[in-house]
């Protein structure tokens, strides 16, 4: 009785290389879904990149170089003072 159920599973098991060969292969849910809507509503022409969003003003790129120089110049002094007052 077992040699027959195992049998039956190896029948059962999905085979992916006949899936992948398969001559027609159905869209997705969201493509058809997609695909419905798009016939009535076609979607408008986005470029490839679009506007830049207003999200407030930009520093500079050297505003914001100095900041991170300063702030590593910051730590180093900070490190080596520290380093100069420890009793060795």
């Amino acid at each position: 009785m077992t040699g027959k159920s195992e049998h039956d599973d190896s029948e059962r098991e999905f085979d992916y290389r006949w899936a992948r060969d398969a001559p027609h292969k159905e869209p997705s849910a969201r493509a058809r879904m997609l695909a419905a809507r798009w016939k009535e509503n076609p979607p408008e022409p986005v470029p490839f990149r679009g506007e830049p969003e207003a999200s407030g003003p930009r520093r500079s790129s050297w505003i914001s170089t100095a900041l991170v120089l300063g702030c590593v110049a910051a730590i180093i002094l900070l490190l080596g003072y520290t380093r100069f007052q420890a009793p060795y």
